[in-house]
């Protein structure tokens, strides 16, 4: 799937264990409207340092895996979800918003995203070659 924002926020990496090792970042989307959404993701191992290269307000593009989980604690039974970001780039749409909206519309529809006119979250065929089956 992919998203596009402004970075809000982007946090140090956390080193969980000997072996493994994440670092979270918020990206704004929606900003132009009423109620912007502020999504947190979070990139691990290697691509920590990813992020480095990005400063606060740069327009982003973010490709990334939707993962959930389940987890039985003394309470019941809760359930979580990760945006686990693999690509981060910078994404620039003042060029040509018009053409950029057209392309982006276009494009979606020929890899089957799912657009409901101003949707930033889109998802292509190819989105699933991680999947072990």
């Amino acid at each position: 799937m992919e998203v596009t924002g402004t970075l809000k926020v982007k946090f140090d990496t956390q080193k969980v264990s000997d072996r493994f090792q994440k670092r979270e970042f918020v990206l704004t989307t929606e900003a132009s409207t009423p109620y912007p959404q502020h999504v947190s993701f979070q990139i691990t191992q290697d691509k920590c340092s990813i992020l480095d290269q990005y400063n606060v307000g740069d327009e982003l593009k973010v490709q990334f895996n939707l993962r959930g989980r389940e987890w039985n604690g003394p309470q019941g039974i809760k359930y979580f979800n990760t945006l686990e970001a693999w690509r981060i780039e910078k994404f620039n749409n003042a060029a040509n918003p018009v053409a950029q909206t057209q392309n982006t519309q276009q494009s979606n529809t020929q890899s089957g995203s799912f657009d409901a006119g101003s949707a930033v979250f889109t998802t292509s065929v190819d989105d699933n070659e991680d999947l072990p089956f």
